[in-house]
């Protein structure tokens, strides 16, 4: 693809170079070329949203997928008695929504921003029609999402043999771009959604981030000082 041709991708998705660099580590992309998912993705619009906006709601036709670039999205159900049920929190570089888009066809959940985030609009027309298009691609893709089911089998065994502060400090090593030396971290302004994803109590992931003072991670408001990444990593790690 010639710089003119990736100008213009850029300008119709808003998808810049860094973004594609994202979006191609994701399970579902990361067996492709630059210009299959260039291709893949010709349809979609990255969008800027406000805190608390809604994407979509239960029941509502699954006509798109999304792609988190920066922020924080939170997946939520409403019980019968009005109170909100949070299943799921996704950060940048992680995806939602495609299995509704794929299977059931309706959301089978809500989906808001939990801070301002901006995220890439993926419609299913569009993306359907493509692997038919390129059969490698669609055969990259689902090689992709096989090693990636195999993955979170492991990561599902592993969590019943992991304590709550090795839990909490493996999630937060995936938020570091780096391996080693030191990093800081945002939170979302409400933990209650990490507990949640971690499945743990709100005081429970408090308690937990006092333990991971002795392993270098600092906490002030929303940000997170970790001082040795790999000294975290080794504890996630440790039997």
């Amino acid at each position: 693809m010639t710089l003119a041709e990736n100008d213009s991708f850029a300008r119709r998705t808003g998808i810049g170079p860094d973004d594609l660099r994202l979006l191609g580590r994701l399970p579902l992309f990361s067996g492709l070329t630059p210009e299959a998912l260039r291709a893949l993705l010709a349809d979609s619009a990255v969008q800027r949203v406000a805190r608390g906006t809604v994407l979509f709601l239960q029941g509502e036709p699954a006509t798109r997928f999304y792609a988190v670039l920066e922020g924080w999205v939170k997946l939520f159900r409403e019980t019968r008695d009005g109170q909100e049920s949070v299943l799921g929190v996704f950060r940048s570089g992680e995806s939602f929504a495609e299995a509704a888009m794929f299977a059931s066809k309706v959301f089978p959940v809500s989906a808001a921003a939990v801070e301002d985030a901006r995220v890439l609009v993926i419609p299913a027309g569009s993306f359907l029609r493509r692997p038919s298009e390129d059969p490698a691609a669609c055969l990259k893709m689902m090689a992709s999402l096989s090693a990636h089911m195999r993955m979170l089998v492991h990561q599902v065994e592993q969590v019943t043999a992991r304590s709550t502060t090795q839990r909490l400090a493996g999630f937060l090593v995936k938020l570091c771009a780096a391996d080693r030396g030191q990093a800081v971290i945002r939170l979302p302004m409400d933990k209650s959604l990490i507990a949640g994803r971690l499945g743990m109590k709100p005081e429970t992931l408090s308690r937990s981030l006092a333990k991971l003072r002795a392993f270098g991670v600092e906490t002030t408001g929303r940000e997170l000082m970790i001082r040795d990444v790999g000294a975290l990593r080794a504890h996630f790690e440790e039997d």
